[in-house]
């Protein structure tokens, strides 16, 4: 069998059919598997990527029946039950497609062209390089405007990855470049936080909205909202209302839709550009294929289930099982979601939890948020390291991370000379 795509879905899948009657193929463009709820330390120089991201033939390893090829998909043909990839193809007895999601800019080239996105590893990277160089870059600047344009960073979409970076962004500069660059001037500085919608953190109780806002604000975080962006340039944003701000750096975090793989599969595609699935997660016509995570469009009482890691897990668990016992001649179970809660830290001893009837915010809020990223983090080695670096930026607010790399896109010359 394959399963397609290396994310919370796909590993989980595979680890779940340790013991099968099945050989797993798990194919992903990418070699290693991506803790993204942390991607947003890697944009804010807190931590190293190697610290949120571990080869997927490691984590495999003790999964006898499992094995990996790093390919991107390219097509899928369920007549034939192939998987086309850009290096061969995959035939396939079941197949799990749990390709994950991808920034939507809602057709607006603008924001495509101009904003940074931060749903992959090459994205934070490039988005750390953007601040650090922007802040490294105004040491030459005798025009305060345009120093003002350069230090000003908007991130569009207050969910919990856009108030999380702001939170981060905030504290790298006022707590730690600002050591770094004594003549930063912190009143020049601006971290935007913008939100179409009349609040951040949409999907939470409006009190843990409200202390949510708080926090950022008392980080010097600028929270608008009702301001959708309607345009991005170079050195600009204008909102839908015709207001220009002048912000040198724009971060997206205001949407997400399904991956193209759900346009390969040759059927009609719901909200958010995601494939519509039976209560077995099993595509309609196809009982070998089957959807999970991002890309499925899985419905509790008609309601669309969010686009959260926990739905990918229990999703991914749901149809190993299914798998295991269809191989043993059995029948597909349709899948149950329990909502474990959402969570979304502002930055130091500030975070905000929603578990059931339990709200937590602020330092209680923080601990939680803490303990649970951690206990989840991919690997030991990975946790031991998290650990050390928000400890040494808890006690000396200092970010450990504070390089700007860009890696040679030239070959290495091959002539044989020296």
């Amino acid at each position: 069998m394959v399963i397609a795509g290396a994310g919370f879905g796909g590993l989980t899948c595979a680890r779940g059919l340790k013991g099968a009657p099945v050989d797993v193929t798990l194919v992903d463009r990418n070699n290693y598997h991506l803790f993204t709820p942390l991607l947003y330390q890697v944009a804010s120089a807190l931590l190293d990527p190697g610290e949120i991201a571990r080869p997927v033939r490691e984590l495999i390893r003790p999964l006898g029946n499992v094995g990996f090829r790093q390919a991107e998909v390219t097509g899928v043909d369920l007549d034939h039950r192939v998987v086309k990839t850009d290096r061969g193809e995959l035939p396939y007895d079941y197949l799990v497609l749990a390709t994950g999601s991808q920034s939507d800019f809602f057709g607006n080239a603008s924001l495509a062209r101009h904003a940074y996105g931060l749903k992959l590893l090459d994205e934070g990277l490039a988005l750390r390089n953007r601040v650090l160089s922007r802040v490294e870059e105004t040491q030459w600047i005798t025009d305060p405007e345009q120093r003002k344009m350069m230090l000003t960073f908007a991130i569009v979409g207050a969910g919990p990855t856009g108030v999380e970076m702001a939170g981060a962004l905030s504290e790298l500069i006022r707590h730690v470049l600002k050591k770094d660059y004594p003549s930063l001037d912190l009143s020049e500085v601006r971290v935007i936080l913008l939100e179409a919608a009349d609040s951040v953190l949409g999907t939470f109780t409006p009190s843990l909205r409200a202390a949510a806002q708080r926090s950022l604000e008392k980080k010097g975080v600028e929270v608008r909202l009702n301001a959708k962006v309607a345009e991005v340039t170079d050195d600009s944003i204008r909102l839908a209302g015709g207001e220009k701000i002048m912000a040198g750096t724009v971060v997206w975090t205001a949407g997400v839709r399904a991956s193209d793989v759900g346009a390969m599969l040759g059927v009609g595609r719901g909200r958010q550009m995601r494939v519509p699935v039976l209560p077995t997660l099993q595509l309609p016509g196809h009982p070998v294929v089957f959807v999970i995570g991002d890309l499925a469009g899985a419905a509790v009482d008609g309601a669309p289930l969010p686009m959260l890691i926990p739905v990918a897990m229990q999703e991914a668990r749901r149809v190993a099982a299914t798998i295991s016992d269809m191989a043993r001649n059995g029948g597909a179970t349709a899948f149950l979601y329990k909502d474990p809660g959402t969570m979304a830290t502002i930055g130091r001893n500030s975070a905000v939890a929603q578990l059931g009837r339990v709200r937590l915010s602020g330092f209680l809020g923080w601990v939680f948020w803490l303990t649970v990223h951690l206990v989840n983090v991919v690997s030991f080695r990975s946790r031991i390291l998290v650990l050390i670096n928000w400890a040494w930026d808890y006690l000396f607010y200092d970010r450990p991370i504070r390089l700007i790399l860009r890696a040679s896109q030239d070959r290495p010359d091959d002539s044989g000379a020296s």
